[in-house]
């Protein structure tokens, strides 16, 4: 039986300080990802070969590169992924960038020295040095992302989406939240658990969450609950595959309660473990427990 191999996937991650580098490099991880951070832009050419002498270790991999080192080679980034490009490696590049203002707020807020600050550079000067140094970069960007009005949640779900899309699975979302905090505005679908029995009002389980098994087995006592997770499993497995099928590459379904730490938790965890049995990439976020 002849089998189509898969080709192997190179994306470079680079973009400002204090943009959210670290944080995409997480989020592909989550889709598999080899990930490799800081590397020297000098040392990209010789990794790339030896990734693509082991395709069983490196299917998938992502490499943060940024303008710390000030390398002359950062310029030729984008001619070698065009020539790596023609050894048979998929090359992608991931830009993350955010107006200047938000990145001051960041290294003030955390703190952080700016890796290209010195006594004659202050923060601001940095940062349109950082610019200039990475135009390059951005200038060939498969994917541009401004992070300036995002948080870290959002900015996971948008690496998703953009580099996840690329792949030949389509990425499931589940969601859980509190409706007094609001809908989350990237849901495809959203559910209301409100109706449910609610545990917050039975004092043991007051401080517990949907994940603990305590408040599971309370829930699982009230035939409601088993009522409406059967139909929001039926409703998903009968369209999840035509969303599949009609390459959808990203799909949230978002199910909310009051405050989002019992039942929509609770159903969110149950039915990541049947999607799991049914599709090849199923995440969860619990946006109240993780705020």
């Amino acid at each position: 039986m002849n089998s189509k191999k898969k080709q192997q996937r190179l994306v470079l991650v680079s973009g400002l300080s204090g943009g959210g580098k670290s944080t995409a490099l997480r989020a592909l991880e989550d889709l598999g990802c080899y990930c490799v951070d800081n590397l020297p832009a000098a040392l990209l050419k010789e990794f790339a070969l030896q990734v693509g002498k082991n395709p069983s270790i490196y299917s998938k991999v992502a490499l943060g590169i940024d303008a710390r080192s000030r390398d002359p080679e950062l310029e030729e980034i984008p001619t070698w992924l065009d020539e790596l490009s023609q050894t048979g490696l998929k090359c992608q590049l991931l830009f993350l960038t955010a107006d200047t203002k938000a990145i001051i707020k960041r290294f003030s807020e955390t703190r952080r020295r700016h890796p290209l600050t010195t006594d004659e550079c202050a923060l601001p000067q940095a940062i349109e040095l950082e610019k200039s140094l990475l135009e390059p970069l951005r200038s060939k960007s498969d994917w541009v992302i401004d992070t300036s009005d995002t948080n870290i949640h959002q900015l996971r779900r948008q690496v998703w989406k953009c580099v996840g899309g690329q792949s030949d699975s389509m990425t499931i979302v589940l969601e859980s939240f509190a409706f007094k905090r609001g809908v989350p505005q990237d849901v495809d679908f959203a559910f209301d658990a409100r109706n449910l029995p609610n545990p917050h009002w039975v004092e043991e389980l007051r401080n517990l969450s949907g994940l603990d098994d305590a408040v599971q087995t309370w829930l699982e006592q009230d035939e409601t609950v088993g009522q409406m997770y059967a139909d929001i499993e039926k409703f998903l497995l009968t369209w999840l595959p035509e969303f599949r099928n009609s390459q959808r590459s990203y799909v949230t379904v978002g199910i909310g309660c009051t405050g989002g730490r019992h039942r929509s938790v609770y159903l969110v965890t149950r039915l990541a473990a049947r999607l799991r049995s049914r599709f090849e990439r199923v995440m969860t976020h619990h946006r109240e427990l993780q705020a």
